[in-house]
């Protein structure tokens, strides 16, 4: 369940809230913020003015390698843009004993090219989607808002340059939720209780701190060593669950904020898996419909056909692989990972229509797997980032976010159970979407926090946009997620494509802008229309 934002121009990640109070050139003093529940930490009002109170030492970001670094002895500067600078804070690994181990998180912030009225920090989704290169990729996505806020992004902790976690070589793949095979759910638990193991060996202390609740209180410090009064904040996809925990967490610090590509708050990874099925298949299906409408499409010009079509693709692949010269074999799987990558954004869906035509035409998958290398490469592990980090960060935080942990045998039953209703809800990306069922076995239990306490959040009003056709985030999910959070939360409905709405749609990328720069707010339910390609 890679739930990350796509960007404008097929970027694999993106992401962005406001309140009208100009910090001044010192921060306030430190608050004293309570334990938000007390199933967080077993000590009442744990004392954290040194974090609150620190100073941010902001630098020139370097760049070395493969990717941003933060620092590094094989680091080289980035061209100089003294608006644009990189910098660390402290924070404690476990806020329930602040006085023992610290860790730091790498931040990055864009001034404002006109008066500044605060910050607005972003998070890029995942989780496990590093902010400080996420931002210096895609700075052209918020110009307009950096008129008016110095945006600013980080990587949470366990991710990027903020003691990133990873699973290894001993995990047997880059990414470890890739691992085992759907059609034997006792093998796949044996190598998802290996993968657990090496993780907890690659990943050091910072394991078992990772998770939303641990973010969400590290967005509220930063938020105090930026000087601002209030959390202005734009979160996509995960970084919608990251929000919608901070609101709950610290609701009287909430400025304005948007959450976009609504996550759920409360279905098991069991529930979830499904419904991303259903919605890949749903996305799937608007691809299908759309190349069916354009002529040349070489899925012909039913839609019905071409989705068994597609359907029949991929179990021939599956059951007879393409071979290489070099003896590597090309599946169905291959097929079904490029989809579920490329459907996150209709900006890809011609590049896609092509790339099929000339798998089926002339049996050559080479543009598929050229434009699946292309958007995994901008997922990609920054620097001395270890490659599987992004898959160990969304692992070990959505298993830090679950209090469900079934025993071995009741797992085995589950899933051979939901196999069927996998099948029967996409034939196409179900098997796949059963393997998230298993990522958190051979963990430690998770927070009950979430699913249990972020509901009727006491806040300002702020706004959650849901895309009908988005592949990741369905959205049900908004509506639900909405329902849940109570009268603050003001709905949004994009009726178009893609994940998330900021990108693909100019309407909602107006009504965005205008309510975290202007505090324009739509009124609840409003919506956005589907938008012509260019």
């Amino acid at each position: 369940m890679r739930r990350a934002v796509a960007l404008a121009g097929a970027t694999a990640l993106a992401v962005m809230g406001t309140g009208a109070w100009l910090p001044g050139d010192s921060a306030a003093a430190a608050p004293s913020p309570s334990s938000p529940s007390s199933r967080l930490s077993s000590s009442p009002s744990p004392d954290l003015s040194r974090y609150y109170s620190q100073k941010i030492k902001w630098g020139a970001c370097e760049e070395g390698g493969a990717g941003l670094l933060i620092g590094g002895s094989d680091a080289t500067p980035v061209p100089e843009d003294k608006n644009i600078r990189c910098g660390k804070i402290t924070v404690p690994l476990d806020y329930a004993h602040p006085k023992r181990d610290t860790i730091k998180l790498a931040m990055v912030r864009i001034k404002a090219s006109g008066k500044p009225r605060g910050s607005l920090l972003l998070n890029f989704g995942g989780p496990g989607g590093a902010g400080v290169s996420g931002l210096l990729n895609s700075q052209k996505e918020f110009e307009y808002l950096g008129k008016g806020y110095d945006v600013v992004s980080f990587d949470p902790r366990g991710v990027g340059e903020s003691s990133p976690v990873s699973c290894g070589n001993d995990a047997g793949a880059d990414d470890p939720a890739a691992a085992g095979d759907s059609d034997d759910p006792a093998a796949m638990l044996d190598q998802m209780r290996k993968t657990a193991e090496a993780c907890k060996k690659k990943s050091g202390p910072v394991l078992p701190y990772v998770g939303t609740v641990n973010v969400s209180r590290d967005m509220d410090v930063m938020r105090q060593v930026l000087g601002d009064k209030k959390l202005n904040y734009l979160g996509f996809s995960y970084g919608t669950r990251l929000g919608s925990v901070y609101a709950a967490q610290f609701p009287k610090n909430v400025g304005r904020m948007v959450l976009d590509g609504v996550d759920t708050l409360t279905e098991d990874v069991a529930e979830q898996a499904l419904v991303s099925a259903e919605g890949r298949q749903t996305a799937l299906d608007n691809f299908v419909k759309w190349c069916t409408e354009n002529p040349g499409c070489v899925l012909g010009t039913d839609a019905r056909a071409a989705r068994g079509n597609m359907s029949e693709l991929v179990k021939g692949l599956d059951a007879y692989p393409l071979q290489s010269s070099d003896g590597s074999e090309f599946t169905g799987q291959d097929v079904v990972d490029v989809l579920g990558q490329a459907l996150y954004s209709r900006q890809s869906w011609p590049a896609l229509s092509q790339a099929l035509g000339a798998l089926l035409a002339d049996g050559d998958p080479r543009a598929l797997l050229r434009m699946g290398g292309s958007l995994a490469q901008q997922r990609r592990a920054p620097g001395d980032v270890p490659a599987d980090n992004m898959a160990a960060a969304l692992m070990a935080v959505n298993c830090a976010d679950d209090p469900d942990r079934p025993s071995g045998k009741s797992v085995e039953k589950k899933v051979t159970k939901l196999q069927k209703e996998f099948e029967s809800t996409s034939d196409i990306f179900g098997k796949s979407m059963l393997m998230p069922v298993l990522f958190c076995f051979g963990r430690p239990a998770g927070t009950d926090y979430i699913r249990e306490d972020v509901r009727d959040v006491k806040s300002t009003d702020f706004l959650l946009v849901g895309t009908r056709g988005d592949p990741a985030t369905p959205y049900r999910w908004t509506e639900e997620t909405a329902k849940r959070l109570g009268s603050a939360a003001v709905v949004l409905d994009n009726k178009g494509d893609g994940h998330t709405g900021y990108a693909g749609s100019k309407c909602v990328r107006e009504k965005v802008d205008g309510f975290l720069l202007y505090g324009e707010m739509p009124p609840n339910g409003s919506s956005c229309g589907v938008e012509e390609e260019d």
